[in-house]
Protein backbone atom coordinates (compact mmCIF):
# COMPACT_ATOMS: atom_id res chain seq x y z
CA UNK A 1 0.00 0.00 0.00
CA UNK A 2 1.01 3.80 -0.24
CA UNK A 3 0.61 5.61 2.59
CA UNK A 4 -0.92 9.49 2.61
CA UNK A 5 2.06 11.12 4.90
CA UNK A 6 0.21 14.31 4.97
CA UNK A 7 -3.38 13.40 5.29
CA UNK A 8 -1.86 10.80 8.60
CA UNK A 9 0.13 13.91 10.02
CA UNK A 10 -2.89 15.93 9.12
CA UNK A 11 -5.25 14.05 11.30
CA UNK A 12 -2.90 13.05 14.00
CA UNK A 13 -2.45 16.57 14.54
CA UNK A 14 -6.06 17.51 14.90
CA UNK A 15 -5.92 14.91 17.73
CA UNK A 16 -3.29 15.83 20.02
CA UNK A 17 -3.20 14.49 23.88
CA UNK A 18 -1.72 14.49 27.27
CA UNK A 19 0.63 11.82 27.97
CA UNK A 20 -1.43 8.41 29.47
CA UNK A 21 -4.51 9.66 27.77
CA UNK A 22 -3.63 9.68 24.02
CA UNK A 23 -6.72 7.26 23.07
CA UNK A 24 -7.80 8.82 20.13
CA UNK A 25 -4.38 8.66 19.08
CA UNK A 26 -3.51 5.21 19.99
CA UNK A 27 -6.59 3.45 18.20
CA UNK A 28 -5.71 5.77 14.81
CA UNK A 29 -1.62 4.00 14.97
CA UNK A 30 -3.29 1.01 15.96
CA UNK A 31 -5.72 1.11 12.50
CA UNK A 32 -2.86 2.08 10.03
CA UNK A 33 -0.46 -0.45 11.95
CA UNK A 34 -3.03 -3.05 10.95
CA UNK A 35 -3.33 -1.62 7.37
CA UNK A 36 0.65 -1.89 7.27
CA UNK A 37 0.75 -5.45 8.34
CA UNK A 38 -1.66 -6.80 6.63
CA UNK A 39 -0.58 -10.20 5.10
CA UNK A 40 2.99 -9.98 6.85
CA UNK A 41 2.94 -13.23 9.21
CA UNK A 42 6.71 -12.18 10.68
CA UNK A 43 4.53 -8.78 12.25
CA UNK A 44 3.77 -8.84 15.51
CA UNK A 45 1.99 -6.35 18.25
CA UNK A 46 0.98 -5.66 21.56
CA UNK A 47 0.29 -2.72 23.23
CA UNK A 48 1.20 -0.93 26.89
CA UNK A 49 -1.00 1.30 28.27
CA UNK A 50 -1.53 3.67 25.54
CA UNK A 51 2.04 2.44 23.75
CA UNK A 52 2.18 0.29 20.76
CA UNK A 53 4.91 -1.83 20.24
CA UNK A 54 5.37 -3.57 16.49
CA UNK A 55 7.74 -6.43 16.29
CA UNK A 56 9.39 -7.76 13.11
CA UNK A 57 10.50 -11.11 13.07
CA UNK A 58 13.94 -11.38 11.57
CA UNK A 59 14.72 -14.45 8.68
CA UNK A 60 17.96 -15.02 10.71
CA UNK A 61 18.14 -12.10 13.44
CA UNK A 62 21.55 -11.97 15.60
CA UNK A 63 20.02 -8.89 17.34
CA UNK A 64 17.04 -6.32 17.78
CA UNK A 65 17.28 -2.79 15.83
CA UNK A 66 14.51 -0.91 17.47
CA UNK A 67 12.99 2.86 16.36
CA UNK A 68 11.13 4.62 19.12
CA UNK A 69 8.87 7.85 18.14
CA UNK A 70 6.91 9.64 21.12
CA UNK A 71 2.86 10.18 20.78
CA UNK A 72 1.46 12.69 23.24
CA UNK A 73 1.01 16.06 22.71
CA UNK A 74 1.00 19.49 24.65
CA UNK A 75 -0.88 21.60 27.15
CA UNK A 76 -1.30 24.49 24.28
CA UNK A 77 -3.75 26.19 22.43
CA UNK A 78 -2.93 26.48 18.83
CA UNK A 79 -3.08 29.51 16.97
CA UNK A 80 -1.46 28.49 13.45
CA UNK A 81 -4.83 29.02 11.52
CA UNK A 82 -4.53 25.90 9.69
CA UNK A 83 -7.57 23.95 8.16
CA UNK A 84 -6.61 20.77 10.09
CA UNK A 85 -5.36 22.61 13.27
CA UNK A 86 -6.01 20.88 16.58
CA UNK A 87 -9.76 20.01 17.63
CA UNK A 88 -8.72 19.68 21.32
CA UNK A 89 -9.30 23.04 22.82
CA UNK A 90 -6.30 24.23 24.96
CA UNK A 91 -3.61 21.11 23.37
CA UNK A 92 -1.64 20.91 20.22
CA UNK A 93 1.16 19.33 18.61
CA UNK A 94 3.43 21.68 19.40
CA UNK A 95 6.58 20.16 19.57
CA UNK A 96 6.23 18.31 15.98
CA UNK A 97 5.28 14.13 17.41
CA UNK A 98 2.33 14.06 14.86
CA UNK A 99 5.59 14.66 12.08
CA UNK A 100 7.50 12.15 14.58
CA UNK A 101 4.23 9.46 14.34
CA UNK A 102 3.86 10.16 10.64
CA UNK A 103 7.36 9.09 10.16
CA UNK A 104 7.36 5.77 12.30
CA UNK A 105 4.54 4.75 10.27
CA UNK A 106 6.18 5.76 6.86
CA UNK A 107 9.28 3.40 8.22
CA UNK A 108 7.12 0.73 9.15
CA UNK A 109 5.61 0.71 5.89
CA UNK A 110 9.09 0.95 4.30
CA UNK A 111 10.54 -2.03 6.67
CA UNK A 112 7.89 -4.66 6.20
CA UNK A 113 8.05 -4.91 2.28
CA UNK A 114 10.93 -7.40 2.89
CA UNK A 115 11.58 -9.62 5.97
CA UNK A 116 14.38 -8.08 7.27
CA UNK A 117 17.26 -10.68 8.33
CA UNK A 118 17.86 -9.22 12.03
CA UNK A 119 14.47 -8.65 13.94
CA UNK A 120 13.11 -4.34 14.09
CA UNK A 121 11.15 -3.10 16.63
CA UNK A 122 8.83 0.11 16.46
CA UNK A 123 8.18 1.80 19.74
CA UNK A 124 5.27 4.22 19.85
CA UNK A 125 5.56 5.84 23.02
CA UNK A 126 3.22 7.98 25.60
CA UNK A 127 3.86 10.76 27.72
CA UNK A 128 7.62 11.79 26.72
CA UNK A 129 6.48 15.60 27.74
CA UNK A 130 4.72 14.69 31.46
CA UNK A 131 5.47 11.24 32.94
CA UNK A 132 8.67 10.11 30.79
CA UNK A 133 6.96 7.12 29.13
CA UNK A 134 10.47 5.68 27.96
CA UNK A 135 11.64 5.06 31.60
CA UNK A 136 7.64 3.40 32.70
CA UNK A 137 7.85 0.75 30.29
CA UNK A 138 11.27 0.04 30.46
CA UNK A 139 11.30 -0.31 34.19
CA UNK A 140 7.69 -1.81 33.66
CA UNK A 141 9.22 -3.93 30.89
CA UNK A 142 6.94 -3.21 28.25
CA UNK A 143 10.19 -4.51 26.07
CA UNK A 144 9.93 -8.12 27.18
CA UNK A 145 11.75 -10.28 24.69
CA UNK A 146 11.56 -7.65 22.11
CA UNK A 147 14.01 -5.23 23.91
CA UNK A 148 16.24 -3.52 21.31
CA UNK A 149 20.11 -4.29 21.27
CA UNK A 150 20.52 -0.85 19.55
CA UNK A 151 17.95 2.33 19.66
CA UNK A 152 17.11 5.06 17.73
CA UNK A 153 14.87 8.25 17.59
CA UNK A 154 14.57 11.70 16.30
CA UNK A 155 12.93 14.98 16.75
CA UNK A 156 12.18 17.87 15.06
CA UNK A 157 14.50 21.00 14.96
CA UNK A 158 12.50 24.51 13.58
CA UNK A 159 15.55 26.55 12.67
CA UNK A 160 17.01 23.71 10.58
CA UNK A 161 15.49 23.46 6.90
CA UNK A 162 14.08 20.53 5.55
CA UNK A 163 17.22 18.26 4.10
CA UNK A 164 19.02 18.62 7.19
CA UNK A 165 20.35 15.63 9.53
CA UNK A 166 22.23 17.01 12.95
CA UNK A 167 23.98 15.17 15.66
CA UNK A 168 26.95 14.33 17.14
CA UNK A 169 28.73 11.26 18.83
CA UNK A 170 28.25 12.55 22.66
CA UNK A 171 25.82 13.91 24.10
CA UNK A 172 23.02 15.95 22.21
CA UNK A 173 20.18 17.10 24.87
CA UNK A 174 20.68 17.83 28.21
CA UNK A 175 19.49 16.40 30.99
CA UNK A 176 16.67 17.88 32.82
CA UNK A 177 15.25 18.23 36.59
CA UNK A 178 12.03 19.51 37.81
CA UNK A 179 12.55 21.64 40.86
CA UNK A 180 9.94 22.68 43.58
CA UNK A 181 10.61 24.69 46.46
CA UNK A 182 8.58 25.67 48.98
CA UNK A 183 9.07 28.38 52.11
CA UNK A 184 6.95 28.60 54.76
CA UNK A 185 7.27 31.35 57.43
CA UNK A 186 4.37 33.56 59.40
CA UNK A 187 2.15 35.32 58.15
CA UNK A 188 0.93 39.15 59.29
CA UNK A 189 -0.15 42.58 58.61
CA UNK A 190 2.09 44.62 56.57
CA UNK A 191 2.54 47.01 59.30
CA UNK A 192 3.89 45.25 61.25
CA UNK A 193 6.74 43.12 59.83
CA UNK A 194 8.36 42.34 63.29
CA UNK A 195 5.57 39.85 64.31
CA UNK A 196 5.98 37.74 60.78
CA UNK A 197 8.19 36.00 59.07
CA UNK A 198 8.01 36.56 55.21
CA UNK A 199 8.46 33.51 53.16
CA UNK A 200 8.08 35.66 49.71
CA UNK A 201 11.43 37.91 50.84
CA UNK A 202 13.44 34.75 51.51
CA UNK A 203 12.15 32.81 48.22
CA UNK A 204 13.12 36.46 46.73
CA UNK A 205 17.17 36.10 48.11
CA UNK A 206 16.77 32.07 47.29
CA UNK A 207 15.96 32.70 43.27
CA UNK A 208 18.75 35.35 43.40
CA UNK A 209 21.35 33.27 45.46
CA UNK A 210 20.29 29.84 43.50
CA UNK A 211 22.47 31.78 40.21
CA UNK A 212 25.95 30.93 42.08
CA UNK A 213 25.72 27.77 41.62
CA UNK A 214 25.70 28.15 37.53
CA UNK A 215 28.38 31.11 38.02
CA UNK A 216 30.66 29.63 41.26
CA UNK A 217 29.73 25.64 40.79
CA UNK A 218 29.45 24.79 37.37
CA UNK A 219 32.66 24.33 35.16
CA UNK A 220 32.23 27.09 32.54
CA UNK A 221 33.51 24.41 29.68
CA UNK A 222 30.48 21.88 30.58
CA UNK A 223 27.91 25.02 31.49
CA UNK A 224 24.36 24.03 33.35
CA UNK A 225 21.07 26.17 33.64
CA UNK A 226 19.17 26.91 36.57
CA UNK A 227 15.88 28.61 35.93
CA UNK A 228 12.71 29.29 37.85
CA UNK A 229 9.75 30.26 35.92
CA UNK A 230 6.99 30.31 38.24
CA UNK A 231 6.99 32.13 42.05
CA UNK A 232 3.48 32.11 43.93
CA UNK A 233 3.28 33.99 46.93
CA UNK A 234 1.03 36.15 49.12
CA UNK A 235 -2.96 37.32 48.69
CA UNK A 236 -2.71 41.17 48.67
CA UNK A 237 -0.99 43.88 49.30
CA UNK A 238 -0.69 44.64 52.48
CA UNK A 239 -0.48 40.91 54.11
CA UNK A 240 2.95 39.59 54.39
CA UNK A 241 3.16 36.25 52.76
CA UNK A 242 3.10 32.88 54.61
CA UNK A 243 4.09 30.44 51.97
CA UNK A 244 6.19 31.32 48.53
CA UNK A 245 6.17 28.65 46.27
CA UNK A 246 8.67 27.99 43.64
CA UNK A 247 8.78 25.87 40.12
CA UNK A 248 11.70 25.45 38.28
CA UNK A 249 14.26 23.39 35.98
CA UNK A 250 17.41 22.59 36.17
CA UNK A 251 18.81 21.42 32.14
CA UNK A 252 22.84 19.92 32.31
CA UNK A 253 24.76 18.53 30.06
CA UNK A 254 25.97 15.35 32.07
CA UNK A 255 24.34 13.70 34.91
CA UNK A 256 27.16 13.95 37.44
CA UNK A 257 27.00 18.02 36.95
CA UNK A 258 22.83 17.34 37.17
CA UNK A 259 23.07 15.77 40.72
CA UNK A 260 25.81 18.44 41.85
CA UNK A 261 23.17 20.90 40.85
CA UNK A 262 20.71 19.55 42.64
CA UNK A 263 22.56 19.01 45.72
CA UNK A 264 23.46 23.02 45.88
CA UNK A 265 20.15 24.35 45.06
CA UNK A 266 19.07 21.97 48.65
CA UNK A 267 21.46 22.97 50.25
CA UNK A 268 21.21 26.85 49.35
CA UNK A 269 17.63 25.98 50.20
CA UNK A 270 18.27 24.92 53.40
CA UNK A 271 20.77 27.94 54.28
CA UNK A 272 18.21 30.81 53.32
CA UNK A 273 15.70 29.05 55.35
CA UNK A 274 17.73 28.78 58.10
CA UNK A 275 18.77 32.17 57.48
CA UNK A 276 15.09 33.62 57.65
CA UNK A 277 14.19 31.25 60.41
CA UNK A 278 12.04 29.37 58.63
CA UNK A 279 10.97 26.15 57.18
CA UNK A 280 11.46 24.53 53.38
CA UNK A 281 10.85 21.92 51.12
CA UNK A 282 12.81 21.22 48.21
CA UNK A 283 11.26 18.44 45.74
CA UNK A 284 13.73 17.55 43.05
CA UNK A 285 12.08 15.11 39.89
CA UNK A 286 14.32 13.91 37.49
CA UNK A 287 12.84 10.22 36.72
CA UNK A 288 13.46 10.02 33.08
CA UNK A 289 14.68 12.42 31.97
CA UNK A 290 18.46 11.75 31.63
CA UNK A 291 20.80 13.38 29.34
CA UNK A 292 20.90 12.18 25.52
CA UNK A 293 23.98 10.31 24.93
CA UNK A 294 24.35 8.97 21.95
CA UNK A 295 26.78 5.40 21.50
CA UNK A 296 29.33 7.01 20.17
CA UNK A 297 30.50 4.18 17.79
CA UNK A 298 26.75 3.88 16.99
CA UNK A 299 26.45 7.25 15.95
CA UNK A 300 29.39 7.56 14.23
CA UNK A 301 28.35 4.87 12.11
CA UNK A 302 24.71 6.83 11.53
CA UNK A 303 26.44 9.93 10.78
CA UNK A 304 28.38 8.49 8.19
CA UNK A 305 25.32 6.69 6.28
CA UNK A 306 23.49 10.14 6.15
CA UNK A 307 26.37 11.60 4.85
CA UNK A 308 27.91 8.95 2.21
CA UNK A 309 24.75 7.15 1.23
CA UNK A 310 21.88 9.32 1.40
CA UNK A 311 20.85 12.91 0.31
CA UNK A 312 20.70 14.32 3.86
CA UNK A 313 22.51 17.45 4.56
CA UNK A 314 24.32 15.82 8.05
CA UNK A 315 25.17 18.56 10.36
CA UNK A 316 27.73 17.70 13.19
CA UNK A 317 25.92 19.99 16.00
CA UNK A 318 26.93 20.74 19.56
CA UNK A 319 24.37 19.80 22.66
CA UNK A 320 21.30 21.37 23.33
CA UNK A 321 19.60 22.16 26.18
CA UNK A 322 16.30 20.91 25.66
CA UNK A 323 15.53 17.35 27.48
CA UNK A 324 13.54 14.28 26.26
CA UNK A 325 13.31 10.60 28.02
CA UNK A 326 14.88 9.38 25.36
CA UNK A 327 17.70 9.81 27.45
CA UNK A 328 16.72 7.37 30.10
CA UNK A 329 16.24 4.56 27.08
CA UNK A 330 20.09 5.63 25.98
CA UNK A 331 21.24 5.06 29.65
CA UNK A 332 19.89 1.53 29.27
CA UNK A 333 20.52 0.24 25.26
CA UNK A 334 23.45 1.97 23.50
CA UNK A 335 21.73 3.87 20.13
CA UNK A 336 21.82 7.60 18.78
CA UNK A 337 19.31 10.47 18.19
CA UNK A 338 19.24 12.88 15.73
CA UNK A 339 17.56 16.79 14.88
CA UNK A 340 15.27 16.62 11.51
CA UNK A 341 15.09 20.09 10.14
CA UNK A 342 11.57 21.18 9.45
CA UNK A 343 12.36 25.17 8.36
CA UNK A 344 9.73 26.39 10.80
CA UNK A 345 9.39 30.03 11.37
CA UNK A 346 7.88 29.73 14.97
CA UNK A 347 10.26 27.46 17.94
CA UNK A 348 9.35 23.98 19.34
CA UNK A 349 6.53 24.30 22.28
CA UNK A 350 5.15 27.27 20.27
CA UNK A 351 1.30 27.89 19.74
CA UNK A 352 2.24 29.13 16.17
CA UNK A 353 4.73 25.86 15.51
CA UNK A 354 4.38 24.62 11.67
CA UNK A 355 6.22 22.40 10.01
CA UNK A 356 7.21 22.22 6.86
CA UNK A 357 5.37 18.95 5.08
CA UNK A 358 8.02 18.18 2.57
CA UNK A 359 9.73 16.93 5.49
CA UNK A 360 8.14 13.69 5.49
CA UNK A 361 8.79 12.46 2.56
CA UNK A 362 12.20 13.31 3.15
CA UNK A 363 12.53 11.77 6.19
CA UNK A 364 10.86 8.14 5.52
CA UNK A 365 13.28 7.76 2.34
CA UNK A 366 16.37 8.76 3.77
CA UNK A 367 15.47 7.07 7.90
CA UNK A 368 14.27 4.20 5.68
CA UNK A 369 17.52 3.66 4.21
CA UNK A 370 19.23 3.67 7.49
CA UNK A 371 17.08 1.09 8.97
CA UNK A 372 17.22 -1.41 5.91
CA UNK A 373 20.89 -1.21 6.66
CA UNK A 374 21.46 -2.10 10.22
CA UNK A 375 18.26 -4.47 9.54
CA UNK A 376 19.81 -6.54 6.92
CA UNK A 377 23.47 -5.60 6.39
CA UNK A 378 25.17 -4.47 9.73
Amino acid sequence: MTLDLIKIRRDLHQIPEIGLDEYKTQAYLLARIAEISAGKDFVSQRTWRTGILVFLQGSSPEKTVGWRTDIDGLPVQEDTGLDFASKHKGRMHACGHDIHMTTALGLLDALVQVQPKHNVLFLFQPAEENFAGGKLMYDEDAFGDWKPDEFYGLHVRPDLKVGDIATNTSTLFAGTCETLVTFKGTGGHAAFPHEANDALVAAAHFVTQVQTIVSRNVDPIEGAVVTFGSMHAGTTNNVIAEEAKLHGTIRTLTQEMNLLTQKRLKEIAQGVAAAFNLKVEVELIQGGYLPVENDPELAKDLMRFFDQKTEANLIDILPAMTGEDFGYLLHKIPGAMFWLGIDSAAPLHSPKMNPKEEVLAFAVNTISKFLFYRAHVQ
